[in-house]
């Protein structure tokens, strides 16, 4: 039996592949499309957000991002936090 993580931060900009097609890939794969999956990017304002969202992906964090609040930030958005 293979582990799969609790959740994906996914950099919408990557040098090979970028996050949308990364997210395509992992919702078509039935092992993975039940993955929460958040993504990470730099360039966001309130209707980027919105299609991100309609992609199905749980949250978005922008970038710069505190490192010591990031785990929070994560929880919060996939209502982990008690």
């Amino acid at each position: 039996e293979v582990e799969q993580p609790d959740a994906i931060l996914l950099d919408v900009m990557m040098p090979e592949i970028d996050g949308f097609s990364t997210l395509k890939q992992l919702r078509a794969n039935q092992a993975t499309q039940q993955i929460p999956v958040i993504f990470l990017t730099a360039k966001v304002c309130s209707e980027d957000r919105h299609q991100f969202l309609q992609l199905g992906i749980n949250g978005v964090i922008t970038k710069p991002f505190d490192p010591m609040s990031l785990a929070t930030e994560v929880e919060t958005i996939l209502g982990w936090v008690p």
